[in-house]
């Protein structure tokens, strides 16, 4: 406990007083029970022997079996041969020595028995683990692991005895597979191929024949890898060895198939080469044949005859284009034999012999070709040339006849060629349009077939031998004819298509100007409507239709301005024909409507506005009046509430309302500046609308009153409810604390704690009661019809507080005395623990002494510290007697039941005395030793002395010369003065002893025999 009570200490004090009673009684029955333990011992003794045994015994048989279970075995034949002898020597020779030991163990146990039954005792139970039946459990699982290993042994022996015989096979498979080889790698390293295709195509049979031989022997390879790697997983010893066995015929066998892969690679390769010569011989003579044929000079009378000639032609160019690719890659495939890094199946230079003879006859071939073709295609081209111009020359003819007879049949402007209005001229420029598309195709064809024919008269006029001779003067007398007729023909077609553009303008003029005056009737007929909406939401409607008429009349204003300019230029252009007058007139008459629809426009648009306007402020006027109505009746019903949680609620409805307010304010003052800006205005019903004004603001003053008086009264009503619920609340906490003290145990520690809160709630509620006495006041005064109910609740409250008070004042003198009380028994307990540790301290007469000067003082420093704390804690001695005193004299008024204070106060006497007492003896010890250790020091020092003078002089040597015995002499002299100084000293120590014996000193008889051992020597 923290804080224990008077209850708790006079517990303890009788608690101890009755275990220090009891001990000598105690002391007497150890005595009696140790007569009955010595008979124990002797049992108790063999009983230790017979556990020590047994667990010897156990251990010895769980390392026997750890160290038989290890199934791990050497990994050859010769050392699992070992292993079996060594297992056969544990059989026979450790094994029965510990048998042996197992039988003693049950005799022992036996023994132990037999006395434990003649003491008549409880017969002796082994603790788990040593008993017989355990030893002969561990000696079972021994037997077993013996079985175990033996079987294991035998297996593992034979295992090694089967690997020794796999491996013998492994070797002799090796040195067969390894002779095998060598002979085939010899084999195949010839190359003997020969320089015809007919010799080539025999030794590459014969290497297929090789390789079958090799690929039917990869099995056997394959059976000494396969007993490699079951040596290897059986983990034969000397695997290794096996390994690089099996490695170095595998290696054999992948440098036998690479050799055998590289001779089929040349032997291809050599057969590919006289593949490609026997080709090449056969390209050789077709191109002899091909040139037989282009030798023919033949070229055609007329163009179809041409084109016939040139198709065969084509016909043998294909042929030689396919064979030109067949030699080509012929040639490269030669050439890459000449190429070739290391083995060459031929000489370089014989194939590249080759390929220049084959590439030679090619190009000759081709050159051949190509004359034959370029003679074919002049004579094609000539006759194509002239029969291209004379069709030119013809369709030219006809298209200027055509448009010649259209242009006549025309008149003026606006009716050229048929074009009386708008579709017609359409139509009439869309075939014109097609009509130079056309002109303009054959036009390309034309330059380019004169472009041909100047061509071929600077090259010199004829085709070939066989061909009749063309006139250079005929040909451009054909052409300059050409030329003129095309000429003419350009000129007709651009009269035609100018006439046409001038007639589509006046026309689209004329439509666009129509449907101009059609949109300004239309938006006239819609400015001048007498309508401007019976109700806010119409008038907004038609203001909103009546921005986007004048939006579109303002969009064409810039259009309707440029009529006069546009119609200027297009009757420049055209002449002043009947056309042209009657779009001026109807001109005139656009622009004067456009003017009159702009008026009519803005007046209805002022008159939109107003109605707007006023059709506003007079659903605002409503609005708001609906919600005064409503919120007026809502005020005149209400009743102020008593409670003070319907106060609430209805101060939360005010608090609403008083947005709603804000926000209606702001609408009410939009009204009064609507109606302001329409009467400044002269809006036809400014009489109407100023009255609406004034019944509106007459109605929200009204509302605004009826607020502030219903907010009044409920703020009354508020501060008189909280003010009472208040004091209601400090009341009750007021009661609730007097009725804590006074329910309070009477005992120290929770009177104590019961003060203390009770003080710092006092402090808090004091100025609390205060300013609420001081609140009630000022409410009474403010709100008479309340002050009787105000001044009971003050009145109350000052009751429950001077209650409080009261009690707070008892408890303080209840806590005091409990207080005094309790100090006192702290006091006592604290002054007992210090007495009985000081005693301790004190009383160590026969504790350790010092073995050291340095150890005596710091002991005696102690000692005497220990008496400085004495003498301080005299006066704490005083005041515990004079409390008690004060105590006993208080007639037990402040004592607790079983406070026996007359009886402890003589124990408590005699406790101080035996302190002093045993300071005084341990003082005295201590000076004694402290004395004796200085005698000590003196009697070291003196020793010392004799020691160095003794080897001083039996180390002393004779000196030789003068010089050397007058420094002897000197050095002898002072030691004779050191020795006398020195029996000083020893005669102090002397003395010393003689004191040590004369004042009874317990080391005196140490001290004289030290002394006799000092002077003897």
């Amino acid at each position: 406990m923290e804080a224990p009570d008077e209850k708790s200490i006079i517990t303890y004090v009788v608690s101890f007083y009755h275990y220090f009673s009891k001990m000598k009684a105690l002391a007497v029955e150890g005595k009696r029970i140790g007569k009955v333990l010595d008979q124990v011992l002797e049992v108790d003794k063999i009983i230790e022997r017979y556990e020590e045994l047994a667990a010897e015994l156990l251990a010895w048989i769980h390392r026997t079996v750890d160290l038989i279970s290890n199934q791990k075995f050497a990994n050859s034949l010769s050392g699992v041969q070992q292993q079996l002898q060594a297992f056969t020597a544990y059989c026979t020779l450790e094994k029965p020595v510990k048998f042996q030991e197992k039988g003693n163990l049950e005799v022992l146990l036996f023994s132990i028995q037999s006395k434990l039954r003649a003491h008549n005792r409880r017969l002796f139970v082994p603790r788990e683990g040593c008993g017989i039946w355990d030893i002969d459990k561990a000696w079972g699982e021994l037997e077993k692991a013996e079985h175990e290993r033996e079987a294991a042994l035998r297996a593992e022996l034979i295992r090694q005895e089967k690997l020794e015989l796999l491996a013998q096979r492994f070797d002799h498979k090796v040195a067969m597979r390894e002779s095998w080889l060598n002979e085939n790698q010899r084999l195949v390293s010839q190359d003997n191929f020969g320089y015809e295709l007919p010799a080539v195509e025999a030794a590459m049979k014969k290497h297929e024949a090789i390789e079958a031989d090799i690929a039917a022997y990869e099995e056997r390879v394959q059976g000494v890898a396969e007993l490699a790697q079951a040596l290897a997983a059986e983990g034969y010893y000397d695997a290794r060895r096996v390994a690089a066995q099996r490695d170095s015929v595998l290696r054999q066998w992948a440098l036998l198939t690479g050799l055998v892969g590289a001779r089929r690679t040349r032997l291809e390769q050599n057969l590919a080469l006289q593949k490609v010569f026997q080709e090449m011989v056969y390209m050789v003579d077709w191109m002899e044949e091909m040139q037989t044929q282009l030798l023919s000079r033949e070229c055609g009378q007329h163009l179809v005859e041409a084109d016939d000639l040139l198709q065969k032609h084509g016909l043998l160019e294909g042929d030689i284009a396919a064979q030109s690719e067949r030699v080509e890659a012929l040639n490269a495939a030669a050439l890459r034999f000449s190429q070739l890094q290391g083995y060459q199946p031929c000489d370089p230079q014989v194939i590249c012999n080759r390929v220049n003879h084959v590439h030679g006859c090619l190009s000759e071939l081709q050159e051949q070709a190509a004359r034959r073709r370029a003679e074919l295609e002049a004579s094609r081209s000539l006759w194509a040339l002239l029969q291209e111009l004379e069709e030119a020359e013809s369709w030219a003819r006809d298209k200027e006849r055509l448009l010649e007879a259209t242009s006549g049949s025309g008149g003026a402007a606006g009716t050229a060629g048929g074009a009386h209005d708008l579709s017609s001229t359409a139509r009439l420029l869309a075939q014109h349009k097609i009509l130079q598309g056309e002109l303009g195709g054959r036009r390309a064809l034309l330059q380019q077939a004169l472009r041909r024919g100047e061509e071929l008269a600077a090259a010199g006029g004829s085709v070939g031998p066989g061909a009749e001779p063309l006139h250079l003067a005929g040909l451009a007398e054909r052409a300059a004819s050409a030329r003129r007729r095309w000429q003419r023909l350009e000129e007709a077609a651009a009269r035609r298509e100018r006439r046409l553009q001038e007639a589509r303008a006046l026309h689209q003029f004329g439509a666009d100007l129509d449907g101009l005056l059609d949109w300004l009737r239309d938006a006239y007929r819609l400015a001048a409507a007498g309508d401007f909406g019976h109700d806010e939401a119409s008038s907004r409607r038609l203001a909103r239709q009546h921005r986007a008429l004048t939006g579109e009349v303002e969009a064409h204003r810039g259009p309707v301005g440029g009529l006069r300019r546009q119609l200027a230029t297009l009757g420049g252009a055209s002449g002043a024909g009947p056309l042209v007058v009657a779009l001026q007139v109807r001109v005139v008459e656009a622009e004067q409507l456009f003017a009159e629809v702009t008026e009519v426009a803005a007046l209805r648009r002022q008159w939109l506005r107003d109605a707007l306007a006023v059709y506003r402020m007079f659903g605002e006027v409503h609005a708001c009046e609906l919600w005064i109505g409503e919120k007026e009746q809502w005020l005149l019903a209400m009743r102020v509430p008593d409670s003070l949680d319907d106060v609430e609620v209805v101060q939360h409805r005010f608090e609403s309302l008083d947005q709603e307010m804000n926000s209606l304010m702001g609408r009410v003052l939009d009204v009064n500046q609507t109606v302001q800006e329409l009467v400044e205005g002269g809006h036809p019903s400014s009489d109407e609308v100023r009255s609406c004004q004034d019944h509106l603001n007459s109605r929200w003053n009204r509302i605004v009153e009826l607020v502030d008086q219903r907010k009044e009264e409920m703020s009354a009503v508020l501060l008189v409810e909280n003010h009472v619920l208040e004091v209601a609340e400090v009341r009750a906490q007021v009661r609730e604390k007097r009725r804590a003290v006074e329910s309070a145990p009477r005992a120290g520690g929770a009177l104590q704690w019961r003060l203390s809160g009770l003080e710092a709630a006092l402090q808090a509620l004091e100025p609390r009661q205060a300013a609420l006495l001081e609140e009630a006041a000022l409410l009474a005064e403010r709100f008479p019809a309340q002050a009787t109910r105000l001044h009971q609740g003050a009145e109350e409250l000052g009751a429950e507080w001077g209650a409080l008070a009261g009690a707070a004042q008892a408890c303080g003198e209840a806590v005091a005395a409990a207080g005094r009380l309790q100090r006192f028994l702290r006091d006592l307990d604290t002054f007992l623990d210090w007495l009985v540790r000081a005693q301790e301290a004190a009383g160590a007469v026969e504790g350790p002494l010092p073995r050291s000067l340095e150890e005596a003082d710091g002991l005696l420093a102690r000692h005497a510290a220990l008496k400085e704390e004495v003498d301080q804690r005299e006066e704490d001695y005083a005041r515990i007697v004079a409390a008690s005193e004060a105590l006993l004299a208080s007639d037990g008024a402040e004592l607790g039941p079983g406070l026996a204070l007359d009886e402890w106060l003589p124990h408590l006497e005699v406790g101080w005395h035996k302190l002093l007492g045993l300071w005084e003896e341990r003082r005295e010890a201590l000076v004694q030793a402290h004395v004796y250790q200085l005698f000590l020091r003196d009697l070291c020092q003196a020793l010392a002395v004799l020691r160095n003078q003794e080897v001083a002089l039996s180390s002393a040597e004779l000196p030789c010369t003068v010089e050397s015995v007058e420094e002897a002499m000197k050095r002898h002299r002072d030691f004779l003065t050191t020795m006398e100084l020195n029996q000083q000293k020893m005669q102090v120590a002397v003395q010393a002893a003689e004191s040590l014996l004369r004042q009874g000193n317990v080391y005196g008889e140490q001290a004289q025999e030290a002394v006799a051992r000092l002077l003897e020597k």
